[in-house]
């Protein structure tokens, strides 16, 4: 009976974590029917998994979290890997560039947790994330822009483009973006990367307006009233704004460590939302879904 007790949570707990997907990928498609706040987990759950890993991507999916982000970098023999820096120092047993290492070379070595020890974790390809991530979250793409046509390849091999989020480098309009890459499939969901500190923001937002399949990420390390209101008014005309609470440089010191650690939720992540955000990246996935619970 208790064996029976316990699969029936599990099946239970799948169903929910799949209408939660399912309830973000049609916000994000702009078939919701009210907006809900997304979460998204910066590198996967990396504090109890070694950033941009298999465990870090399924412990998020089983938390809930409906949007994984994840970082690519090439091998040698050209395959797309996730992993963040150029290098391998940091988070891997190894020294070198990544385009150094074939895969097959990457695979013999490991990856690293948050204190630098090695684990028993091997880095994983983009396909493999693909298929890790394929009708459970919506995986966020970044530092793929060097590598954009195989990123799309491989998204439309798995019929993914409404569940992706592909990331333009920073304050890169899109006729520029369509002057290197071409005209982009509308059905692909693109995120522009806006400073609002800096002048231009506004003509970078509005070259993407007309591209409904857009969401907009700013970036501030410092408030400024004009900016902020014209990003919530971007949210009022339906789009969606992803503003990240990671570090303070990123959100004028409206972060997660303040949330968390300095117990000031309402004056970082609920600022957040009266400022604009219908998604929060987040190194801290657990506590503010808690948060937008309570």
């Amino acid at each position: 009976m208790k064996k029976i007790f316990i699969a029936l949570l599990c099946v239970v707990s799948a169903l929910a974590q799949a209408q939660d997907f399912r309830a973000a990928q049609r916000q994000l498609d702009g078939n919701a029917p009210g907006a809900q706040i997304l979460v998204a987990a910066h590198r996967g759950d990396w504090r109890h998994a070694p950033e941009n890993s298999r465990q870090a991507i399924e412990n998020a999916i089983a938390m809930g979290v409906p949007i994984v982000e994840i970082d690519l970098k090439m091998s040698k023999d050209s395959v797309l890997v996730l992993c963040h820096d150029q290098t391998i120092d940091r988070t891997m047993t190894g020294k070198g560039k990544v385009s150094d290492f074939s895969l097959a070379e990457l695979r013999a070595m490991s990856l690293k947790n948050g204190l630098g020890r090695a684990t028993f974790h091997k880095i994983i390809t983009f396909e493999e994330c693909l298929q890790i991530t394929k009708g459970k979250a919506i995986v966020d793409v970044d530092k793929g822009y060097s590598y954009l046509g195989r990123v799309l390849a491989l998204l439309a091999k798995y019929r993914m483009y409404d569940q992706a989020i592909v990331n333009v480098d920073d304050n890169i309009s899109y006729d520029a973006l369509c002057t290197r890459w071409g005209i982009i499939d509308p059905a692909v969901r693109l995120m522009p990367i806006v400073n609002l500190n800096k002048a231009s923001y506004k003509d970078v937002i509005d070259s993407y307006k007309a591209r409904r399949n857009t969401v907009f990420q700013p970036v501030f390390s410092k408030e400024d009233a004009v900016a902020l209101q014209y990003i919530r008014n971007v949210k009022l005309a339906g789009y969606q704004v992803w503003i990240n609470s990671l570090w303070p440089s990123l959100n004028a010191g409206h972060d997660d460590d303040s949330a968390v650690e300095l117990n000031k939720k309402d004056e970082s992540w609920g600022w957040l939302i009266r400022n604009g955000a219908t998604i929060i990246q987040s190194d801290r996935p657990a506590d503010l879904l808690k948060y937008l619970h309570q």
